[in-house]
């Protein structure tokens, strides 16, 4: 194995040590990272968009360094930013043709906290248009492909910081969850992501500043390396009237202690009541139970949010209407999945609404009444495995025809109704062998205890990375 390729096959953290002690320096990192885009990224097309002061900003770093300035928490870690999340002077189209063009002139402060640091911004990686999808794929950049198999979807929105995640183009990614969006594209592409508590890491810019359903959170290819990411990018913004209380939290710190004697797990084959596919569900439950070799209590339950189903539409709808209201004027410059689903947003009714939130009470207080008894819930994260890129999403679930488009991802999407930090961690791979993704559901404000264990679950059933022989080829778009 070469350096480039041994470089760019370790987790953020270990990569981080390394440069650390001086082992090797920020330009050598993005260095690989930009060589292995170069090799790869034509046929997966993760990254969409690269940043070409990337090299200039890892001098930057080297130059403190020799000064004699302290290093930062990321310093030298080459990230994928989504191309939903603005980015100074680095083209962010959001997926969207009404947008190719555009080049916001500040950060985010999410990409502003990642800089500051030490992080060095790669490129921009794909998204449906606005992040409205389960398979990424738009109109100005095409579709990302699974490292696993070309063939296969790399899941959505994330998709594209997943995708570049597994093969080895970027260390960290960023993204954001509203039904599933870290979860799903994490477990098709053997990841870990994590939906932290609504503002415990700030969404801003917004056109939605009081969103609560849809979060913002990292990706990597551990738990420590996710911990990582949110020591990093968490905390209050005074831009943000949403936030999570951060002072004191270490998630790095979490996730090396391990996970204490004791623990009371539940598991719950389906959670959604939509059916799954029985490997996945096989190799899920199998981890789920390994869990008592390091000292955990497991036991089977039945849990069913399928309320959460019902109400999940409403919600969504009126969270696309509420975000697009600047561009309502524009809806047919905007591509047909997207502007469908603000249109059916804006037909939802009042009563819709209200008894979506109702809903939403009972899953809250259902949850309520599962902590006292446990103290993390366990349940497959995909009801389906990866699909042909080519198929906009899966109509049948185990056999049985969805009700609608997107209730096929309804295992994720009643846990975003909670506001409860969820994790997707890698537990295996299936007959095909691609990889399979399991949830953890944490108590409020929970994440450190979400990581810890996601850790533990992926010391236990470590996939590695997927082999990319014969992924180069030239691009898709």
């Amino acid at each position: 194995m070469s350096q480039t390729e041994e470089i760019t096959r370790l987790s953020a953290s270990a990569l981080r040590r390394r440069i650390g002690r001086g082992e090797v320096s920020p330009v050598q990192v993005v260095e690989a990272y930009l060589a292995q885009v170069e090799r790869y990224n034509g046929a997966i097309n993760a990254v969409v968009t690269l940043n070409e002061r990337a090299l200039d900003e890892a001098r930057r770093l080297e130059q403190q360094t020799a000064r004699g300035e302290a290093m930062g928490l990321l310093h030298g870690l080459p990230v994928g930013i989504k191309d939903i999340t603005p980015v100074a002077s680095l083209r962010t189209t959001y997926g969207s043709r009404l947008y190719a063009d555009h080049v916001p002139d500040a950060d985010a402060v999410v990409a502003w906290r990642l800089r500051a640091a030490g992080a060095v911004i790669l490129g921009k990686t794909n998204t449906p248009e606005f992040a409205a999808g389960g398979n990424t794929f738009n109109d100005v950049f095409g579709r990302t492909r699974n490292p696993w198999n070309p063939e296969r979807t790399a899941g959505g929105s994330t998709g594209g910081g997943a995708a570049a995640l597994a093969a080895g183009m970027v260390a960290l990614a960023d993204g954001t969850d509203l039904g599933g969006s870290l979860r799903m594209p994490a477990s098709f592409c053997g990841v870990v992501g994590l939906r932290p508590s609504p503002g415990l890491v700030p969404t801003v810019p917004s056109d939605y500043l009081w969103d609560r359903l849809s979060v913002t959170g990292g990706m990597g290819r551990t738990a420590e390396d996710v911990a990582l990411f949110l020591q990093a990018a968490a905390g209050p913004s005074p831009e943000s009237p949403v936030y999570q209380p951060f002072e004191g939290r270490d998630f790095i710190g979490a996730t090396r202690e391990g996970i204490r004697p004791g623990l009371r797990l539940a598991y719950c084959p389906d959670v959604a009541g939509i059916g799954i596919d029985a490997g996945l569900e096989q190799i899920c439950r199998k981890a789920a139970f390994e869990m008592t070799q390091a000292g955990a209590f497991v036991e089977e339950i039945a849990m069913d949010l399928s309320m959460g189903r019902d109400a999940f539409p409403a919600l969504r709808g009126y969270h696309m209407a509420a975000t697009h209201y600047p561009r309502l004027d524009k809806l047919d410059q905007l591509g047909a999945n997207l502007a469908g689903n603000i249109r059916a947003g804006l037909a939802v009714t009042t009563e819709a609404l209200a008894a979506a939130e109702h809903a939403r009470s009972r899953l809250w207080h259902r949850f309520r009444d599962f902590f006292r008894s446990h103290d993390f819930l366990l349940t497959p994260c995909m009801a389906v495995p990866p699909f042909p890129v080519e198929q906009n999403y899966p109509e049948t679930v185990a056999g049985k025809t969805m009700e609608t488009y997107f209730d096929w991802f309804a295992p994720t999407f009643v846990l975003s109704l909670t506001g409860l930090p969820v994790g997707c961690v890698p537990c295996g791979l299936d007959d095909e062998g691609l990889p399979v993704g399991l949830q953890i559901v944490g108590p409020p404000l929970g994440e450190e205890g979400v990581l810890a264990l996601a850790q533990a679950v992926q010391a236990a059933h470590p996939i590695e990375l997927p082999r990319l022989s014969g992924f180069e080829g030239s691009s898709e778009h």
